[in-house]
């Protein structure tokens, strides 16, 4: 008999696609700004300028929304705790992530079941969280470069003693790819996992809740 469990918490749905849409929109905007694919017909339009503008403006939208995540990580429920996101610490954690793996990669037949995400997921969003965190530092001391009297110069201005910018805008570009590749799988695993399990998996980063059958808690 199938059970509705409320997993996913509102600040966790609405964390997920505010930062699905930064990623979205600061991935088009800094390909132009590093790669212009259309040009202006005159400086009136202000093309790179807009672009400029919305990427900065999401910019500080991303760091908003993973301040709030990493908030929750802490206060929310067990299925969006940070001690979700590292199962390889426990031997039940290794051993479940591993069965996991197996049946991605097709050297397994059984389908384990997680109520939250499985901790083959946690450990790759866990890396995910860990580039979103990249891009926000290596943005903003590129963005610092702009102000030297500003925040963000008195704040992160000391890395580039560190990294030489010609390399930190490498990283940043670097790290967009990841982060498109993960988004292209990331989709392909949902829809996988909500037709294998049958319990909801796409609908319930909208509503909160999964249907869970009871022999499967």
């Amino acid at each position: 008999m199938l059970q509705i469990r409320y997993v996913w918490e509102l600040p966790v749905r609405f964390t997920h696609w505010i930062n699905a849409i930064c990623v979205l929109v600061l991935s088009l905007t800094g390909f132009y700004i590093g790669h212009p694919f259309y040009t202006a017909s005159s400086t009136a339009e202000y093309i790179m300028g807009w672009n400029r503008f919305i990427h900065f403006l999401f910019g500080y939208l991303f760091l908003v929304s993973m301040l709030v995540r990493i908030y929750w990580f802490i206060v929310g429920n067990h299925h969006s705790s940070w001690r979700m996101f590292f199962p390889w610490a426990t031997e039940k954690g290794r051993k479940s992530a591993l069965t996991f793996f197996r049946y991605y990669t097709f050297s397994g037949p059984k389908l384990p079941y997680e109520v939250g995400h499985n901790p083959l997921a946690c450990m790759a969003y866990a890396a995910v969280f860990s580039l979103f965190i990249i891009q926000i530092v290596s943005g903003f001391t590129l963005y610092a470069q702009s102000q030297p009297a500003g925040f963000w110069f008195a704040s992160l201005g000391w890395l580039t003693s560190l990294i030489d910018l010609q390399t930190l805008r490498l990283v940043h570009h670097a790290v967009m790819w990841l982060l498109v590749g993960f988004f292209i799988n990331h989709l392909y695993s949902a829809w996988l996992m909500d037709v294998k399990e049958m319990n909801g998996v796409m609908s319930s980063i909208f509503s909160g809740y999964k249907f869970v059958e009871k022999e499967d808690l």
